[in-house]
């Protein structure tokens, strides 16, 4: 599968029906929404329904696997500004995202009133995958920042 992939974006063929079949069946079940495609939530199939692909293009390049070279966000890296945002942030970090939940954690460390959530069983979706922990830890801090004013 990986070689099979691979061997499609080294040619470019990214509108290969038989790439975006690997990405299904593959990819995203591990690491976008934990579950088949075909059981995915109707929300989700509207999102993704309703993607510009343009814009996606032009942010991040056609590949899942890393930003392509002359992409908006290729070089975005706003770390450093972090400490400056004061409003009550979560960070929200899931064990199968592609995002790392311990640079989640660091970010929250980063922020004057940063706030992490680590979600052990979620994805990138994990409002959906890992539903019960991720709505808990949100109530929380909306509890948290509620109560402490800030």
């Amino acid at each position: 599968m990986r070689k099979e992939i691979r061997d499609l974006e080294a040619a470019e063929d990214y509108a290969n029906p038989r790439y975006e079949e690997l990405l299904m069946t593959t990819y995203y079940p591990e690491h976008v929404l934990r579950m088949p495609a075909a059981e995915w939530p109707e929300p989700v199939l509207r999102g993704f329904g309703d993607l510009s692909y343009d814009i996606y293009l032009a942010m991040q390049g056609p590949s899942e696997f890393g930003i392509r070279d002359g992409a908006v966000l290729e070089d975005w890296d706003r770390f450093d500004d972090l400490k400056q945002l004061q409003v009550p942030t979560l960070c929200i970090g899931a064990e199968y995202d592609t995002m790392d939940p311990k640079y989640m954690a660091k970010m929250a460390e980063q922020l004057p009133n940063g706030h992490s959530l680590y979600l052990p069983e979620g994805s990138h979706m994990a409002m959906y995958d890992d539903q019960e922990r991720y709505f808990t830890g949100l109530i929380d801090f909306i509890n948290t920042v509620d109560t402490q004013g800030k």
